[in-house]
């Protein structure tokens, strides 16, 4: 599936999101059409996402497989960081995540989807108009914002891998656990 770019909401996702399967899974189908949100990350995300999959226990070839696959289904979500932006952007406690956030600045993104809330300082993006949310409070809104869309993107997510929409909760709870309650209770 190919994003739209009618939607011009725009999330960068950190490789920590993009790592585990199931919660990278649920996020990047909410950014298939009808589209979401516009999916948007850095080369370096995606290289890290590469050396975490392999940590993961992933075969070089597993973990290319699925750089590639997601880099077909999105390719306009890669994001050129030009060397003097990721210098423009101090004061994060980790420098290693400059790209992150160089990546969001220059797709002029909304919002950055991390599980370090820490490392993004919200005095270091707000002069970029830039939210910082973990996976549960992004998908939390996305689902306030279309439940129907949400629940078809769990739907969907489960059927791919013949199961049901609570066994795809079950397996989203320990990363997005308010999500995971608040659909539970929902359905």
């Amino acid at each position: 599936m190919i994003l739209t770019l009618d939607n011009e909401y725009a999330a960068v996702l950190d490789a920590c999101v993009l790592a585990p399967m199931p919660l990278c899974d649920t996020l990047l189908r909410c950014a298939e059409e009808p589209a979401l949100y516009r999916v948007l990350w850095s080369d370096q995300t995606l290289e890290e996402v590469d050396r975490t999959l392999q940590k993961f226990r992933y075969t070089p070839e597993q973990s290319a497989r699925r750089l590639r696959k997601m880099r077909e289904a999105f390719p306009e979500a890669s994001i050129s960081v030009p060397p003097q932006l990721l210098a423009a952007v101090p004061g994060l406690p980790d420098a290693n995540d400059r790209h992150v956030a160089a990546a969001a600045i220059q797709g002029r993104a909304e919002v950055i989807v991390t599980s370090n809330l820490k490392h993004f300082p919200r005095e270091v993006l707000a002069p970029y108009g830039i939210l910082v949310h973990s996976p549960d409070d992004f998908l939390l809104h996305q689902f306030h914002l279309n439940p129907d869309r949400v629940l078809d993107v769990l739907d969907t997510q489960a059927s791919a891998i013949r199961q049901q929409r609570l066994d795809i909760l079950n397996r989203l709870r320990v990363s997005l656990p308010q999500f995971a309650e608040l659909v539970a209770r929902r359905i």
